[in-house]
């Protein structure tokens, strides 16, 4: 086996083993040892994506030699590696952008705290992607849902983030509860938890008509609790407050990764465990759809009534996720790779509109309203034209990021020539307009004449990360194929 195959294994543990260390440091010397070593990260995932594109196969990583079930197995593909590039560079480039408001929200003496938190994200995020085992998923969405709420909880002056902190913990565990039962139930009736093996034992459970409706109680339990994980609607009413209340690496973070390691997880699972028969009959899918086409209209719909920009933009992503399990829910590849798609453009590009609100705070004496933010595009306009770029991405404006995610989620839904399809149509054409009716409202007002004097002071590391995204913003949105055609080569290998 070539060497590179053993990076996955490395970034997962190293990034492990990171978080205590962290804990060990001082609060300078653990952020700057952080963003080296998730630069070291992005290195390796991205030599291991290059590896999986150019010999156009997976592989599986056995841990110590030892085959399941006495061992562990990790298993990558295009997919998977694209996956975690995405990941590593968006966390990167999050913290780059928020290290201002990190000093600011986050105790001193607890700041090394903050980058523990931030390595054991990084961790169980890599492991979502990466595990082929069920219940290492489970470990590893558990790290995950400790991780995600220390992080909302941080702002330690703010009472609000702490009673976010604990809505998202309470319904995070309701989901990670459905997930464990799920698994219980699956182990039961086939005694595995390798993602192959359950392949295979569940097709012959398929195939001699066997245990039929607990495959479909595990489905919908599987379907459940990752949605609520990942605030599918109606389960997201945990994410505005959250979002809102944290600090901006934290909201960056949360809306452009953490939710999108809980779908990866459950695309994988459809695929390489369950397989989509058994989805169809259990009609998990048609309950997703209609979620994700609820969430494109309701998300936007709240976003529009918000006075507060943080807030907008946490009801934004309610929209946003909607487009995904929309895309899930139609049922095909095509659906499931627009959805992926997806994945990556809001990952992208939603942490560059909290980091660019981020800006506008500092020049707005610390206010998220928008009657306090008037002006604060002409303040701050590197973060102005950040949010621009951000904003004409979610509306779908073409040559930017977000304008794929339209027409292929189009594409996906015209293929099926089903009731499915006029109603994805109608609710992307009414989702579009509702994204314009708050993100161009929005703009208005940061660019508006104000009697604001306050201007703009910028680091390094924010100019960075902002120039970055919006970069990358653009340049997904013109190699949207090639983008397209990773991800459907990546598909083909789950099966």
């Amino acid at each position: 086996m070539n060497f590179i195959c053993n990076f996955p294994l490395f970034t997962i543990v190293f990034s492990l083993f990171s978080g205590p260390l962290c804990m060990m440091l001082r609060g300078r010397a653990a952020k700057y040892y952080t963003i080296i070593y998730e630069c070291v990260l992005i290195v390796l995932v991205s030599c291991v994506l290059g590896y999986t594109i150019s010999t156009g196969a997976a592989f599986t990583y056995v841990m110590g030699e030892f085959p399941a079930p006495w061992g562990n197995e990790i298993r990558v593909g295009v997919l998977e590696c694209l996956m975690s590039s995405l990941f590593s560079l968006v966390m990167i480039l999050s913290l780059a952008g928020g290290l201002h408001h990190i000093e600011e929200d986050v105790e001193h003496s607890k700041e090394n705290l903050y980058y523990t938190m931030i390595s054991l994200l990084t961790s169980s995020l890599l492991a979502l992607i990466y595990t082929n085992d069920l219940f290492t998923g489970y470990v590893f969405v558990e790290i995950n849902t400790i991780a995600s709420c220390a992080l909302v909880m941080v702002r330690y002056r703010s009472k609000k983030a702490l009673v976010a902190t604990l809505r998202y913990l309470i319904m995070s565990l309701l989901g990670s509860g459905l997930f464990l039962i799920g698994i219980c139930i699956l182990y039961d009736i086939t005694g595995h938890l390798l993602m192959e093996s359950l392949s295979v034992a569940v097709s012959q459970l398929l195939a001699t008509k066997t245990y039929l409706f607990p495959l479909a109680v595990v489905t919908t339990l599987f379907s459940l609790g990752l949605a609520i994980k990942s605030a599918c609607f109606p389960f997201h009413t945990w994410l505005p407050d959250a979002h809102g209340n944290a600090t901006v690496t934290s909201s960056s973070v949360l809306s452009g990764l953490v939710l999108k390691g809980y779908i990866f997880l459950l695309i994988k699972i459809f695929y390489r465990v369950l397989g989509l028969n058994i989805i169809f009959e259990a009609k998990a899918l048609n309950i997703l759809f209609i979620f994700g086409i609820f969430a494109m209209l309701y998300g936007s719909y709240k976003a529009m009534r918000e006075k507060d920009l943080k807030r907008m933009l946490a009801y934004s992503s309610v929209a946003q996720v909607g487009y995904i399990y929309c895309g899930i829910g139609l049922g095909t590849t095509a659906g499931f790779t627009a959805a992926c798609f997806q994945m990556i453009v809001h990952a992208l590009t939603k942490p560059m509109l909290f980091i660019a609100t981020g800006g506008f705070m500092d020049v707005s004496n610390g206010s998220k309203k928008f009657k306090d933010l008037k002006g604060a595009g002409r303040r701050d306009l590197v973060s102005g034209i950040a949010f621009v770029v951000g904003s004409l991405s979610m509306i779908g404006i073409p040559f930017f990021a977000g304008f794929g995610t339209k027409i292929y989620l189009s594409s996906a839904a015209i293929e099926l020539a089903s009731s499915k399809m006029y109603i994805t149509l109608i609710a992307l054409a009414i989702s579009t307009l509702l994204n314009a009716c708050y993100y161009i409202p929005a703009m208005f007002t940061l660019f508006a004449p104000s009697e604001h004097d306050t201007k703009a002071h910028y680091s390094k590391m924010y100019l960075f990360s902002i120039i970055m995204f919006i970069v990358l913003n653009f340049v997904v949105g013109l190699n949207s194929e090639q983008i397209f055609t990773w991800i459907v080569q990546g598909m083909s290998m789950f099966r």
